[in-house]
């Protein structure tokens, strides 16, 4: 399967909907050593005149370390056929498993990064900016800090600059 980059101002969609409903894989590494996992939070919009997608990653997924060395990350976007193979990497650790044999998704080179062949979209991400969430930061008293954190880890953030759009031919 390959890909080709299209202007970022081609793209529509609703970001709710495709961050919030349908997931992204977010994936760190090379294609020699690189994890992914599925995310559900993140924005879209510009920041420092640059087109951005903030991604935020609990310290202790496994996916954390790959993002966090290098500079460059994606963002995968894929089609309802593949919400199982999301849920899969959402719900385990690649410390443990080879998510690639348990769902069948294939690694691709895509703008520099790691992608999947099996993606309708992807966003090649380079790090601008990085900083941790904390209870300290809520504003409000309505029980979102213990209902996202509880006992886990606060994510850090991470600005990132979208330098490739790349969409399946």
């Amino acid at each position: 399967m390959s890909f080709r980059q299209i202007p970022i101002t081609e793209l529509n969609f609703n970001p709710f909907t495709k961050i919030g409903k349908e997931w992204m894989l977010l994936t760190g590494g090379t294609m020699d050593s690189f994890n992914t996992m599925t995310a559900s939070w993140g924005q879209l919009g510009v920041l420092w005149n640059k087109n951005v997608l903030t991604a935020y990653i609990r310290p202790n997924r496994y996916t954390f370390d790959f993002v966090e060395k290098g500079e460059y990350f994606t963002a995968s976007f894929f089609g309802e056929e593949y919400r199982q193979a999301l849920s899969f990497c959402g719900s385990h650790s690649g410390r443990d498993c080879d998510k690639m044999a348990e769902t069948g998704l294939v690694p691709a080179e895509v703008g520099g990064a790691v992608g999947f062949e099996q993606a309708d979209m992807v966003l090649v991400l380079r790090k601008l900016y990085s900083y941790d969430l904390c209870g300290e930061g809520f504003l409000t008293d309505d029980g979102l800090n213990e209902q996202f954190f509880g006992k886990d880890p606060y994510h850090r953030a991470y600005i990132s600059e979208i330098v490739g759009v790349y969409v399946k031919e």
